[in-house]
């Protein structure tokens, strides 16, 4: 029966840790756009516009996932996070795209 006890624990803990560690998932990838935005400014890949318009995508996805939380008592849907996850994206290759397109800032 102990066993059994321990299995239904082990099984509540993995289901309950699981939507703090795709929170974080979101969380860290933000920090990680931000750090790349920084990185392209710091080496002059970006110009300031570039930078700016970058900033601008970066600042809507936060909007976004604010008002998805806000919604939602403070969570986000398996829903939320798979758009949060298709904008991430769009803007991983915006941010890309403009570190590698030979205009140089400074």
């Amino acid at each position: 029966m102990k066993i059994g006890k321990l299995i239904l624990s082990a099984a509540a803990l993995i289901a309950f840790s699981v939507p703090p560690v795709l929170a974080q998932n979101i969380h860290q990838r933000k920090v990680s756009q931000q750090d790349r935005i920084a990185n392209g400014v710091k080496s002059g890949q970006l110009t300031p516009h570039e930078t700016a318009k970058l900033e601008r995508q970066q600042r809507s996805i936060n909007h976004e996932e604010h008002n998805m939380r806000k919604a939602d008592n403070g969570h986000l849907t398996a829903a939320d996070r798979r758009q949060l996850n298709r904008r991430q994206n769009r803007a991983s290759k915006n941010i890309y795209a403009k570190k590698h397109n030979a205009r140089v800032g400074h």
